[in-house]
């Protein structure tokens, strides 16, 4: 994985900061960040991390500070934590002119970690990440943004719990805990969504709904998930409960629908793991069918509430066409569609291909294509149930042929294992859609050693006030 590089603004040059004076360092000293021992200090933001946090030097250490931008001016509290130095943003002194008021308090973000950032900023931020990421393989495409850069999240999910008061609560947990901070919205989420989150919220309280306790194993209410169709307008609401008896649950459903008549499906998801995971596997449909449409490209998906589909229908749009643009498909082509999901971009390739192989590990989502593909009667559009790296070092012992893959990992990118298996296949177009341009940078490394050459990178910000980024590589033999 590479290594963090400092970012800092193109815009606004400025002076490397100089080692805070001894008589300086510390102005102040007392007691931070819920009880621990802090010192005061006046420092100057030298640049940006990949995670868009600033950079300070202190005492001869390098220490990164949430919301605060390169030549900005501020003081910061700074405490030790086991080994480590962290240090937190106080007081903005001097401000950049690439600042912006956010609409919510930074715990009430909802993860977006550069709201403070104007748009434009952000855009030369993220295009810096990846320019310096993709170096050794040439420069990137400047990077695709997005017109409307809020309310584009199609899914928001709250967790539930009860606060020191003992009164119901709904929220995202804080940072490397389980405390939940109570949320009411988020500038990146779908206004109707959070609408419908506070309205639960509310009867949960009136119809006595226990928030579940992690700790004791007892109470109900552990999530609700939100999933809206951008262009159908459907509406699906997911209750997820420790167990399945819900009392009360006609009465609960006429009083949601009744306070949102919009709502089109109403589940009650059953998840009594003890793990991270949202969705448990029972489920049962409280009201409507069960699943909600969007159309993305063209194209009728059908999506039930464990289907993977995109979270900015927008941005997808924008980067399925540029794929499938870089894969240069003329309708004769085999394809294959590794790491598939529910098939989207297979289908969507499908209408310029010869023949779509699509392939994924999760059932679900395999089932969820194989329907899609006949919602939209795709012929040449096929899905199996397998390992996709195992599945082409299959079809390149078979001999056979195939023209382009597009891969979509997750984060963590692909394993040596399944990169070998695209090796032995050899594909003459690889099309590498990533999430994370750093893992995505490791592995471009290793198929550039196979005998591979990076032939276009295209940055997409697909998540707008986040620092996260999506990245295309087209790669030829």
């Amino acid at each position: 994985m590479s290594k963090r590089k400092n970012n800092g603004s193109k815009k606004r040059p400025h002076k490397p900061n100089q080692q805070v004076k001894k008589q300086n360092r510390p102005n102040t000293s007392g007691n931070q960040g819920g009880g621990k021992k802090s010192t005061i200090v006046e420092v100057t933001c030298q640049g940006l991390t990949n995670e868009g946090k600033g950079i300070i030097q202190w005492d001869g250490k390098q220490l990164e500070v949430e919301q605060l931008l390169p030549g900005e001016t501020a003081e910061v509290a700074i405490y030790k934590k086991g080994r480590f130095f962290n240090a937190e943003l106080k007081r903005l002194i001097q401000t950049s002119g690439d600042r912006v008021q956010p609409p919510f308090k930074d715990h009430e973000s909802g993860g977006c970690q550069i709201q403070h950032m104007k748009y434009e900023a952000q855009a030369r931020f993220k295009q810096k990440v990846v320019d310096d990421l993709m170096k050794p393989f040439g420069k990137p495409n400047p990077i695709i943004t997005m017109d409307h850069p809020y309310d584009y999240r199609n899914k928001n999910v709250m967790t539930f719990g009860l606060n020191k008061k003992r009164q119901i609560i709904s929220g995202l947990y804080a940072p490397n805990s389980h405390r939940i901070i109570p949320m009411k919205g988020s500038i990146i989420h779908d206004p109707k969504a959070d609408e419908i989150i506070q309205t639960v919220t509310e009867l949960a309280k009136s119809f006595k709904l226990q928030p579940y306790n992690e700790d004791t194993g007892q109470g109900f209410l552990r999530h609700v998930m939100v999933k809206v169709g951008k262009k159908s307008g459907e509406i699906m609401v997911v209750i997820v409960a420790a167990n399945p008896m819900f009392k009360g649950k006609k009465n609960f459903v006429k009083a949601l629908r009744k306070e949102h008549p919009e709502i089109s499906t109403i589940l009650l998801n059953i998840n009594n793991r003890n793990d991270s995971m949202v969705l448990g596997d029972q489920e049962k449909v409280l009201f409507g069918k069960g699943t909600i449409t969007d159309t993305l490209c063209g194209l009728e998906f059908e999506i039930s509430a464990k289907s993977f589909y995109q979270i900015n229908p927008v941005q997808t749009e924008k980067l399925y066409n540029e794929a499938i643009e870089m894969a240069e498909l003329t309708g004769k082509e085999k394809v294959v569609d590794a790491y598939c999901g529910i098939g989207t971009i297979g289908l969507v390739a499908s209408k310029a291909a010869g023949k779509v192989i699509g392939v994924e590990l999760n059932k679900d989502a395999v089932r969820d294509a194989i329907r899609n593909s006949k919602r939209n009667n795709i012929q040449n559009a096929r899905f199996y149930q397998a390992d996709a790296g195992e599945y082409m070092s299959q079809l390149a012992a078979q001999g056979e042929h195939i023209d382009v893959v597009f891969l979509d990992p997750p984060r963590s990118g692909s394993d040596e294992a399944f990169l070998s298996s695209l090796v032995k296949l050899k594909p003459s177009r690889v099309v590498y859609i990533s999430c994370n341009p750093e893992t995505q940078a490791r592995d471009l490394k290793y198929l550039v050693k196979k005998g591979y050459e990076v032939k276009r990178m295209q940055p997409v910000d697909m998540f707008p006030q986040t620092s996260h980024i999506e990245s295309i590589a087209l790669l030829t033999r």
